[in-house]
């Protein structure tokens, strides 16, 4: 594969990194210090496209390829973690598994304001108390069919936007079996309790909440998908959110790798400044060097996805890397600027924070080891 951006995604690439200047670095320090997510600049993520990164044309989405919707994530990585991951997790996990699997029916309901930012943004509940990387085992919340409803009980876990998201789509068990379904709920339903978000070490401004739900009833045509297929559906929805979250600490790393380049210009010490001296230059030189291999890792998983082929070892072996190298990049960031560094007057301490949770979130640096190899053993 050629990895030259066409005309089309360089166009879209500046035009998403002019508005990330604009509308979102500069308050990037002021979302993390109040940890609070901006909804003022929805409307205008939705009329440039930010937040139908993956829906159709036809209801109201960009209908971009997969390597510009990466490349979208990555911009707002750069600009704020915590912005970047809210919109991530809106496009690659709650808007992806109805654009995928859904009804007509709910595509048309939920699409168009999901894309426009109107009514908020999505969630998906995957993640329930005392399980995590176990997510067929973990879940417990159920939903029985009465008539032509669900009635949904159960909680969830670190469920990323639901307290401004305008629906939630639920893995939930639909027998007393191993039979899971998606299951979409709008966050006014009666029944449901979304708790005050976590606090969190970084992004912050992404608001992560337990969510529960107490005979919740929803119509029985808000099931995504068929039922019993919830978990295959949940699986292929993680592949391209691994993307996504590779993108976003590529972001991330070449923001600190930035912001170390310039401090290291400026520092003077022993008569010269600290980018004379070797170790610094080495620091900058890996981080150069493993920020373009993460892109190109991410860009080849994109594209595979893109054309229709396998990607999913592809996708854990870039997200892997990503966030381990964001990081490494982060923290190395920190280190050039010294104490400074680890003041939150310099924003090398905020990516840092936001980095952390990339090895974690959408499947662990453990978990993507665990795909990966069970790809090579095969």
């Amino acid at each position: 594969m050629d990895f030259e951006l066409n005309q089309e995604q360089k166009m879209w690439k500046e035009a998403v990194h002019n508005f990330v200047i604009k509308e979102v670095k500069p308050y990037a320090q002021e979302v993390d210090q109040k940890a609070e997510f901006r909804l003022d600049v929805l409307p205008i993520m939705g009329q440039i496209g930010l937040l139908g990164l993956n829906i159709p044309e036809e209801y109201g989405g960009t209908g971009i390829d997969v390597v510009s919707s990466a490349i979208a994530i990555e911009e707002l990585g750069w600009a704020c973690g915590s912005t970047a991951l809210a919109i991530s997790a809106h496009n690659g996990l709650g808007c992806a598994p109805l654009v995928n699997f859904g009804s007509e029916y709910l595509k048309e309901k939920y699409l168009p304001q999901a894309s426009s930012g109107e009514a908020g943004l999505t969630s998906l509940a995957l993640t329930e108390p005392g399980a995590g990387s176990d997510i067929k085992g973990g879940v417990r919340t159920k939903a029985v069919k009465d008539g032509d409803e669900w009635i949904i009980n159960g909680s969830k876990m670190w469920c990323t936007n639901a307290s401004i998201a305008n629906f939630i789509i639920n893995l939930v068990r639909t027998d007393d079996q191993d039979s899971f379904s998606l299951i979409l709920v709008p966050t006014d339903t009666p029944g449901i309790r979304i708790a005050p978000a976590e606090k969190k070490m970084g992004v912050k401004g992404s608001p992560a909440h337990e969510v529960t739900y107490e005979n919740v009833r929803v119509p029985a045509d808000h099931l995504v998908g068929e039922e019993g297929k919830g978990l295959r559906y949940t699986l292929a929805t993680l592949d391209g959110g691994r993307i996504s979250i590779g993108a976003l600490s590529v972001g991330l790393a070449q923001a600190a790798l930035e912001e170390a380049v310039t401090y290291a210009k400026q520092r003077e010490i022993f008569g010269k400044t600290i980018s004379d001296f070797q170790a610094i230059q080495w620091m900058l030189a890996d981080a150069a060097t493993e920020i373009h291999a993460a892109r190109l890792m991410i860009y080849q998983a994109a594209w595979l996805k893109e054309i229709g082929k396998p990607y999913s070892k592809q996708a854990a072996m870039a997200k892997l890397f990503a966030t381990e190298m964001a990081e490494r990049v982060c923290r190395n960031a920190i280190q050039i600027h010294g104490g400074y560094g680890y003041s939150s007057e310099y924003p090398v301490e905020r990516m840092y924070r936001d980095a952390r949770l990339m090895t974690i979130g959408e499947g662990t640096s453990e978990i993507q080891r665990l795909v990966i190899s069970r790809f090579l053993l095969s």
